[in-house]
């Protein structure tokens, strides 16, 4: 079966061979569960996941123990902000985030809102920048947390999580970013950043699905945490039920080797990114970049297709694997509210289709994708392709 060329690697990334290698042991042989500590099945299990937390925790400069393992972002995001907010509800009631969240921050703040918290959603600039001032000036006396993400899983703008983690920190608020778009691809540090809960998740890294994890401070501040799962008091009572030893082992190790080539993947993937951008303007000129153009992960491409139906472009692209926006809101008639919060009217927002490349990408899958899109687009306006001459710039 020929396979359409996978344009979609921010809903999930195909598991890499050497995370496949490195889980398979666990999957067979060493199959015991690491609550067993009393044989060397169980042992064995410990020992990985042990290994694995201290690396996931070293590679963004927190401690071991500040790392809780669970199914993915989407219960870390759960229970990063229903732990604080039950925790800390005598301190106060406010929380503040910001209109392109994911899916998993936004309900679990409207979640909260129905159950007396007030929730501050912070509107965000054309290119989805959120100000940092802006952040500043929603605080009150009874702001608990603030939830910003790094990079957004639909557009690909990069936050500035930093100088908004400097104004948490002078104002004694925990600050917790969804970083399931950067980890493993751009800098983190959550000291330098002030980052006192982050979330994560292995399958956009090229790892398991299943696994993620929640990082959250136990020094300076210490942030506790109201459990949300009985059951065994496994991750130091955080997060009960039986760890998932091999999908641990291959998030480690997807994380691993997204570190290990983290600079060169990325520039060679902002290259192709370009390629595809300038390959589409060559032929329409129209089309209308939606995200950053300088603070953007290399990887990503969302355009806004004039005239056009994104999701009538997509079923007609037989041969990319490509979507108009996030996989947990894909099923929704409604345009990307990421997209509409950047000021674009409905009928363009409709036409908004995102284009997000990986580590398997060629150069060769993107010119056949080029061909691909600009025909289809043709197809639609009724017009014959005819390519202008234009110098390469891509986004600068």
């Amino acid at each position: 079966m020929n396979m359409p060329i996978y344009l979609d690697n921010q809903a999930t990334t195909p598991l890499d061979p050497e995370v496949l290698k490195a889980m398979l042991p666990y999957f067979q042989e060493k199959f015991g569960n690491a609550a067993s500590v009393h044989h060397v099945y169980g042992r064995e299990g410990k020992e990985a996941i042990e290994k694995a937390r201290r690396f996931l925790a070293e590679s963004i400069q927190a401690r071991p123990r500040e790392i809780i393992f669970t199914s993915g972002a989407t219960e870390a995001i759960n229970l990063a902000l229903k732990g604080v907010a039950e925790k800390y509800r005598d301190r106060g009631r406010h929380i503040i985030t910001q209109v392109t969240e994911h899916k998993a921050v936004l309900d679990t703040c409207a979640y909260l809102a129905h159950r007396g918290w007030m929730v501050t959603s912070l509107p965000v600039d054309s290119q989805g920048l959120v100000n940092p001032q802006s952040v500043a000036e929603a605080i009150t006396r009874d702001t608990v947390l603030v939830a910003i993400m790094h990079a957004n899983n639909e557009i690909g703008t990069i936050q500035p999580v930093q100088e908004i983690g400097i104004i948490c920190r002078r104002e004694n608020i925990f600050f917790m970013v969804d970083a399931c778009q950067s980890f493993g691809k751009l800098d983190l540090n959550i000291k330098t950043m002030n980052i006192d809960l982050l979330a994560a998740t292995a399958h956009k890294l090229y790892g398991p699905k299943g696994i993620g994890l929640l990082f959250a401070s136990q020094k300076d501040p210490k942030v506790e945490l109201q459990m949300q799962m009985e059951g065994g008091g496994h991750e130091r009572g955080f997060r009960s039920g039986t760890l998932a030893v091999p999908l641990i082992v291959g998030f480690a190790r997807a994380a691993e080797l997204s570190l290990e080539t983290k600079d060169e993947e990325n520039q060679r993937l902002g290259e192709l990114r370009d390629r595809l951008l300038t390959g589409i303007q060559d032929v329409y000129p129209e089309v209308v970049l939606n995200g950053s153009h300088y603070k953007r992960l290399a990887h990503n491409l969302n355009l806004c297709f004039p005239g056009l139906d994104g999701e009538t472009m997509i079923m007609k692209m037989k041969r990319i694997a490509c979507s108009t926006g996030s996989a947990c809101s894909s099923a929704s008639l409604e345009p990307s509210h990421v997209v509409k919060a950047l000021g674009r009217d409905t009928e363009l927002a409709h036409s908004a289709i995102r284009f997000s490349l990986g580590r398997f990408n060629s150069a060769a899958e993107i010119d056949k994708a080029i061909a691909e899109i600009n025909r289809v687009a043709g197809d639609l306006k009724g017009k014959k392709i005819t390519r202008r001459r234009v110098h390469a710039g891509g986004i600068e």
